[in-house]
């Protein structure tokens, strides 16, 4: 049976996944804004703002009318910045059709409430948990519009719903894997955008490869604390939503979050980088989100709050990288679950 996919967001990442379907074998609708990025996708068959010069399959179809997108869609993947979510999809609620999976894009934690993004989609589709899912990995778009191999990771709480993902998604050069643990796959997304920040931050300042390996590092630990604390499976970290996440984000200069970091550590200031940067760096706005999440629930992420402090507070980089190679000596495990916390010395 042919799944009928609707992407919500004509974003290079949206883009990516709309071609990602229609190679699996899916139809497939996009939803974009813009006349014009529409315009081009429907006769050019290229999204020109976003991923110049990639071709993009005859039969994709886009559109302005979001209620035409989502018409009799099995799955609707919806990329559209994190911040925006909760405004754009009460838009869009009235035209989900009842039995559609709802797959998050994104890769970030909502402002003022902390939630995750599969978590707004819930809430305001009146979805149960069982019908929305997440979608991550090391997934730089313009490797992947290109045909260069790739994977991700499907998260649903029920297996079918990631199976169903998994479908629409795998293609001879993208490989999809399923799982259950939705909080661990989504973290891991988000969280990474925050580590890749600070590591763009080193880059600019001129440090080498044994800081960026510091800090990849030591962010996969405070992603790891977090998630336990939320109830994620730990084993996802060292997965491709984790581990294989921050490594592309951390290392890659295709990377929005590492060189927004970079400009950061070359001494523009975060309304300077922001006022030449196309696209968004979600890490910006979510860390915000992430620290408050976490000193909710008492876990120490030191990363994160000198990228808050640098990115929202005028931190100079500098004091920011004194503050963590100053830190308190720590074993290097600490925090992770309540067993290490009780025989941590």
């Amino acid at each position: 049976m042919t799944l009928r996919c609707a992407v919500l967001g004509a974003g290079s990442w949206g883009t990516v996944v709309a071609k990602l379907m229609c190679d699996a074998g899916s139809e497939v609708t996009l939803w974009g804004r813009r006349r014009e990025v529409v315009d081009a996708i429907n006769e050019r068959h290229e999204n020109p703002d976003y991923l110049p010069g990639v071709a993009l399959p005859e039969d994709m179809r886009a559109t302005t009318d979001a209620a035409e997108a989502l018409e009799g869609a099995d799955v609707v993947g919806i990329a559209v910045p994190a911040q925006t979510l909760r405004a754009n999809l009460a838009e869009w609620a009235p035209f989900l059709p009842p039995d559609a999976l709802l797959v998050s894009l994104m890769k970030g934690v909502e402002l003022g409430t902390t939630k995750r993004m599969s978590e707004v989609i819930a809430e305001v589709a009146g979805a149960p948990p069982e019908r929305v899912a997440v979608f991550s990995g090391p997934n730089l778009a313009r490797e992947l519009a290109v045909g260069e191999p790739g994977a991700a990771v499907a998260a649903c709480l029920d297996m079918a719903g990631a199976e169903r993902l998994q479908a629409a998604t795998m293609t001879p050069y993208f490989r999809t894997y399923t799982s259950t643990d939705v909080i661990g796959v989504e973290l891991g997304g988000a969280v990474k955008n925050v580590i890749a920040l600070c590591v763009g931050m080193a880059v600019g300042l001129g440090f080498g490869d044994n800081t960026k390996a510091v800090l990849m590092t030591r962010g996969l630990a405070e992603i790891a604390r977090l998630g336990a604390s939320l109830g994620a499976d730990e084993h996802t970290f060292a997965g491709l939503a984790g581990m294989g996440d921050l490594v592309a984000s951390c290392s890659s200069p295709l990377s929005r979050n590492r060189t927004f970091g970079e400009n950061l550590g070359r001494g523009m200031t975060p309304e300077q980088v922001t006022a030449v940067t196309k696209q968004t760096a979600e890490g910006v706005k979510s860390s915000k989100a992430v620290l408050e999440l976490a000193r909710n629930h008492q876990v120490e992420m030191p990363i994160t709050e000198e990228v808050v402090a640098v990115v929202h507070e005028g931190k100079p980089v500098k004091e920011a990288g004194l503050a963590l190679i100053t830190r308190s000596p720590k074993p290097e495990r600490y925090g992770v679950t309540r067993h290490q916390d009780e025989h941590s010395p």
